[in-house]
């Protein structure tokens, strides 16, 4: 049977008003008997994950995209475990805040209320089927998820977690579709699709958001990368410092939040470099480095313009050596994609203005990039990352796939 994606899309709306109705207690267990059938479904969901990786090698798809689309038997259970943090979190639905009564004798406030209808769209990461639809149920929504050709029998086999628990607790299979056709114009016609979606939410490669931005009639949340920062500045404490950069570039490379410029102001530089250039020999990484700190590598690269605005999403850093905290905070300025940025500092004052003036989504001080996660910021797992603003700032979880309407109660006021 052919698919169509409007007819999905309709349904989808129609599914929507039923889970928006679902109370906490309900969403909640709908959440843990998806857990529990993921890990049920091991086996048949790895063979079909063995199938896109397998072609992926095929393809010549780089480390970075195989890391993302491999699945382990430890990759699903934490999968599983995100879903029951999602479960064990506070409904945001229905929440009542800013109530006031007004001179008119009205009380005003606000609730939260679902957003209806969202659409993901999102490259290689199986995982993100699993977390997109248990975020989305908890917050009332309804979702649709279009993932790349590269892990669709991933997909569609975690899809399979998910019915059966629909099926179990009598709710419409609708409400979480995922599209089983990866043909280009699937994904052209639901961006037009405004009469039934609510929200598109990109998640991949610069490219891919770019032309989801441009070409959609619905409201978008953006995230085109992540040039995240590590700035030592002069009080840094060398150890926790290298701590930072080891961690934040050397764990996972092929992920957002891992760091892609190390910046050192020059009064710890002849100190701390040496250091990072032993560390990250050892790591093999490929250094792009600037005038002042090419000196103290074996063997870099000078770093050029386009370095700084570079997400290498590989074992590859670029380095900079910056006069002081003000030249340090204008580089990430000028360079940073609003992800996230990084400060190692023991000046308490320079910390709080650290905070303050970086406009990024999420800004560390001493801690490392790598927890700009949803799981690790209380999220249990997030949607996406938003650098747009609007309507979200930051990694995305249940609340933010919410709205709010005004609620009015009164004793028979009238508008004089």
């Amino acid at each position: 049977m052919e698919f169509a994606i409007s007819a999905a899309a309709a349904a989808a709306k129609k599914a929507a008003r039923q889970v928006a109705k679902l109370s906490a207690l309900q969403k909640n267990a709908l959440l843990n008997d998806i857990a529990t059938s993921l890990l049920a479904q091991t086996e048949d969901i790895l063979k079909a994950n063995d199938k896109d990786v397998a072609a992926g090698k095929r393809q010549g798809m780089d480390a970075a995209m195989l890391d993302r689309l491999t699945l382990t038997p430890q990759r699903i259970e934490a999968i599983a475990n995100a879903v029951k943090d999602i479960a064990g979190q506070a409904d945001p639905v229905g929440a009542i805040s800013q109530i006031k009564r007004m001179p008119s004798g009205i009380q005003v406030g606000k609730m939260r209320i679902p957003l209806g209808v969202i659409a993901m769209i999102y490259e290689s990461r199986p995982n993100v089927t699993i977390d997109a639809a248990a975020l989305c149920l908890k917050a009332g929504n309804a979702v649709i998820l279009r993932g790349g050709k590269e892990a669709i029998h991933s997909n569609l086999a975690l899809a399979e977690s998910i019915k059966q628990a629909l099926h179990k607790h009598a709710i419409d299979a609708a409400a979480v579709v995922v599209v089983p056709d990866t043909d280009r114009q699937v994904m052209n016609e639901l961006l037009t699709l405004s009469q039934y979606i609510d929200l598109v939410i990109p998640r991949g490669g610069e490219g891919l958001i770019r032309f989801v931005s441009e070409n959609s009639r619905i409201p978008v949340i953006q995230h085109f990368k992540g040039v995240c920062h590590l700035y030592v500045e002069a009080t840094a404490d060398i150890q926790q410092a290298l701590n930072l950069l080891e961690n934040g570039k050397t764990q996972r490379t092929g992920v957002c939040n891992a760091l892609e410029t190390l910046l050192v102001e020059q009064g710890v530089a002849a100190n701390f470099l040496p250091k990072a250039a032993a560390m990250l020999a050892k790591h093999h990484a490929v250094i792009h480095a600037c005038e002042r700190s090419i000196g103290y590598f074996a063997d870099a690269q000078l770093a050029d313009d386009s370095d700084w605005h570079a997400e290498y999403l590989a074992m590859e850093i670029a380095v900079r050596v910056v006069d002081d905290f003000a030249a340090a905070l204008t580089h990430i300025e000028q360079y940073g994609s609003g992800h996230t940025e990084v400060i190692a500092t023991q000046d308490y004052a320079k910390a709080q203005r650290f905070i303050r003036e970086i406009d990024s989504a999420v800004v560390m001080v001493n801690a490392s990039s790598r927890f700009s996660d949803g799981g690790q910021l209380g999220l249990g797992a997030e949607i996406g990352i938003s650098t747009s603003k609007l309507h979200a700032y930051g990694p995305m979880g249940a609340e933010s796939l919410t709205t709010e309407k005004f609620i009015v109660m009164g004793e028979g006021e009238i508008r004089q």
